[in-house]
């Protein structure tokens, strides 16, 4: 009984992943260096960050047989590998999960790969509600 307190008191104290749920302007500044990239200006992004998940990194959705992941729901068909897609593509050589905690560095890299190969079109939400209209996704303490 000891140990399984101990475990459980360590599981809380330090979790393996940390999750977060950004705000407008932290997400912002975390996503500064993709302002620009494959002409998509921050605005954009973080209007179809947010149309996609809420700017919550724990968001997964299932999708028509497949899940999608994180901020950028990125989906275990093509970009990255899970439990229960076994025959993904993996083009992202990343499994899903890391895409589920507060360290963006990974989920960036992956997301400008989908970028590079599918275009802004691969986030639904982008080309009805975030294509004109960005004063309201930028952030004024930049």
């Amino acid at each position: 009984m000891m140990s399984f307190l101990s475990l459980l008191l360590v599981g809380i104290l330090f979790p393996a992943t940390q999750a977060k749920q950004f705000t407008k302007c932290e997400l912002s500044q975390v996503l500064k260096d993709m302002d620009g990239y494959g002409g998509i200006t921050l605005p954009e992004w973080i209007c179809t960050i947010f149309h996609s998940s809420g700017y919550d990194t724990e968001t997964i959705i299932n999708n028509n047989g497949k899940r999608e992941y994180g901020l950028f729901q990125i989906n275990n068909k093509l970009w990255c590998r899970d439990n229960r897609k076994l025959q993904s593509r993996n083009i992202c050589d990343i499994s899903c999960d890391k895409f589920l905690d507060d360290d963006l560095t990974d989920d960036v890299i992956c997301a400008k790969k989908i970028l590079d190969s599918e275009g802004i079109d691969y986030w639904l939400a982008h080309k009805p509600l975030c294509s004109e209209k960005l004063e309201q996704w930028r952030c004024e303490k930049l």
